[in-house]
């Protein structure tokens, strides 16, 4: 009977209650380590998904318009590598220097950071360097004064709250953006009126999707076409500000007639929701809409170009 006993309180000679906490202890164990996982990649990994979109479109963009005249695809390659790193080098830092809402707490987190940031520093170097040896390229020192600056001043106006939210998107992206005039120029090799054309495109384009996903945001819950004009006045007035900018431009000789249709896309979906019925609102589905209309601006604007010139 004390046998018995003893069994009963026992499993394959340990205790059942140390049985027991072992057991609830696994998936505690298990949501831990994911959670440490996942902390680990948001302190190193950009979380503006959409930024991305706003860095690599324009380079393709500008290395398009500039392929027709020459072809130095490995100066390109170059650039988007050292923009990558750059952009990504952002992240860490600034959870690294706590200038961002998550930054690191423990010397673990500090030393992986730091092995992330020298690595990305490395790799931006060394790709930099090739584009810029024996004073090559030296116009991309301006570019990058003038994409640095606007960072700084963005990380700025972030501190603002959100009041200077829009704001601070918009010089961000003049940074972004910089990557369509630096791609044509390391191809081409000269910085002159087409190289600034590309940079003022596609920060319209940029700077509409920006404004677009606001709208669509704080007008989710709009019933009507009067209550979206009412939250959205300032993104119909954008609208109109964007078209009269491109017709100047085309007036001016910056770029073909024919380069308006990379616009015609986004300029119809912005008005078509002023008159579309409501619903609701899926994030990630107007995520993935926009990166489709960038696609679209991409290849119409480059393939219009190449005709109207």
């Amino acid at each position: 009977m004390a046998a018995n006993s003893v069994q009963s309180r026992t499993v394959w000679g340990r205790p059942r209650s140390a049985v027991c906490v072992t057991e609830s202890d696994q998936p505690a164990d298990s949501a831990t380590e994911k959670a440490r996982r996942e902390r680990r990649r948001a302190l190193i990994l950009p979380r503006e998904h959409g930024a991305w979109g706003l860095l690599l479109a324009p380079l393709v963009t500008g290395a398009g318009v500039a392929f027709r005249e020459n072809n130095h695809v490995a100066s390109v390659l170059l650039l988007l590598v050292a923009a990558l790193a750059l952009f990504w080098l952002r992240t860490p830092a600034e959870n690294l220097l706590g200038t961002s809402a998550l930054r690191a707490q423990t010397s673990d987190e500090r030393r992986g950071i730091i092995v992330v940031i020298a690595a990305l520093g490395a790799v931006a170097v060394l790709a930099l360097g090739a584009l810029l040896w024996n004073g090559q390229n030296s116009d991309l020192w301006l570019i990058g004064i003038v994409a640095g600056f606007a960072f700084v001043a963005q990380g700025v106006l972030k501190r603002l709250g959100r009041r200077a939210r829009m704001l601070s998107e918009i010089v961000g992206t003049i940074g972004l953006t910089s990557s369509a005039p630096a791609a044509y120029y390391v191809m081409i090799g000269k910085f002159g009126a087409t190289a600034w054309m590309l940079w003022l495109a596609n920060l319209i384009f940029a700077g509409n999707q920006i404004h677009y996903v606001q709208f669509r945001i704080h007008t989710a819950r709009a019933e009507d076409v009067q209550a979206k004009f009412a939250h959205g006045w300032t993104f119909a007035v954008g609208q109109l500000v964007m078209a009269a900018a491109l017709c100047v431009a085309c007036l001016r000789g910056l770029m073909p007639w024919l380069a308006l249709i990379a616009f015609v896309p986004v300029l119809f979906r912005g008005w078509f929701y002023f008159f579309e019925r409501p619903g609701p609102l899926s994030v990630r589905r107007l995520g993935w809409s926009e990166l489709a209309h960038a696609v679209a601006f991409c290849m119409l604007f480059i393939a219009a170009f190449a005709l109207g010139r």
